[in-house]
């Protein structure tokens, strides 16, 4: 009798990343990235009003950054791994099909804070704050769009036997789900670093680290958003290491190495200089004009109730300087 050998312990992966409901395919990478995007906007909205801004708002901004962090994401990505698509035998229509998998943190958070950028001018809304606000849901709605690679089985690492290993499949991405063999079993590819697992644990950590020390420090001027990214680019370093897919290279190293450094020292260095010339938290939310308003409304209120009441003609020729409305 042969004697009994346990299976190593592994992190199994999904045999399938779509189903279909009658015609309309349901996505797991999809569904992972949207339920990000609703993690962010709740967080955001919470760290918003308590930073003094108005309810609701957050939504308003979200209209615009998602969309463009999208486009920005799926941007990037074409753009640093252009060959699947303009390359030998490449397929420009399919750099299109982002549900596939393919988008780029890098990307996602610079042309979304452009979409935020444009939506907070037209609210009149100061972004360094609502940056702030972001940071930590970024973070979040990044780890959780983590889960999507693993329904797909792709970003993993080397081989390995730990017993942290993820068990990686044999994978069709046309049909969103494993190859099998002629007995229908999935096939399996082998076992390596579950790197999607480490990227996600690092940006719940980095969550937890931004909200800490926002609280301990009340970070302003975009200090709290530049905390985010520069402790997300150290950990995207070691991360980004560790990755064996097919990636452009500069160096010797992969290109999104090179960028990870380059934004994490301009983050570093950005939060310093933000510290030493601006400490402390911004009074308002809101931007130049509003906060003007804002404050000649509480003047004229102290000046009604000490009992004095400003001229009718100095009142209406000084009240375009003190009432502006959101530039649109």
């Amino acid at each position: 009798m042969r004697p009994f050998l346990p299976m190593p312990a592994v992190i199994p992966s999904p045999t399938r990343g779509v189903w279909h409901v009658g015609p309309i395919p349901v996505r797991a990478y999809a569904l992972c990235i949207l339920t990000g995007i609703l993690v962010a906007v709740w967080l955001t909205e919470r760290r918003w009003t308590q930073r003094g801004g108005r309810p609701g708002a957050v939504t308003d901004i979200a209209m615009w950054a998602v969309p463009f962090g999208l486009v920005g994401g799926r941007l990037y990505h074409v753009a640093t791994s252009w060959q699947p698509y303009f390359g030998h035998d490449g397929d420009p229509i399919s750099a299109l099909y982002v549900w596939k998998g393919g988008l780029s943190v890098w990307g996602a958070v610079s042309l979304g804070a452009l979409g935020a950028w444009i939506a907070a001018r037209r609210h009149g809304i100061a972004l360094p704050p609502l940056a702030d606000a972001a940071a930590p849901g970024i973070a979040l709605a990044q780890g959780i769009g983590r889960l999507g690679n693993w329904f797909n089985n792709e970003l993993y690492g080397r081989a390995t036997d730990l017993p942290w290993g993820l068990r990686i499949h044999q994978w069709n991405p046309s049909a969103g789900r494993a190859i099998t063999d002629p007995s229908g079993k999935a096939e399996v590819l082998g076992t390596f670093h579950p790197v999607f697992l480490y990227e996600l644990l690092w940006d719940f950590a980095v969550a937890g680290v931004v909200i800490w020390a926002d609280r301990r420090w009340r970070l302003g001027h975009g200090r709290a958003f530049g905390t985010y990214v520069a402790l997300y680019a150290v950990g995207r370093l070691w991360i980004e290491a560790m990755r064996v897919d097919t990636a452009n290279h500069i160096l010797g190293q992969r290109l999104n190495i090179w960028t990870a450094l380059i934004v994490g020292i301009a983050a570093t260095v950005a939060t310093v200089v933000s510290a030493r010339r601006r400490p402390g938290r911004e009074e308002s939310p809101m931007r130049g004009g509003a906060v003007a308003a804002t404050e000649a409304a509480t003047e004229g209120e102290a000046g009604i109730e000490a009992g004095t009441e400003p001229d009718a003609g100095r009142a209406v020729e000084n009240a375009p300087a003190h009432q502006t409305t959101p530039e649109s």
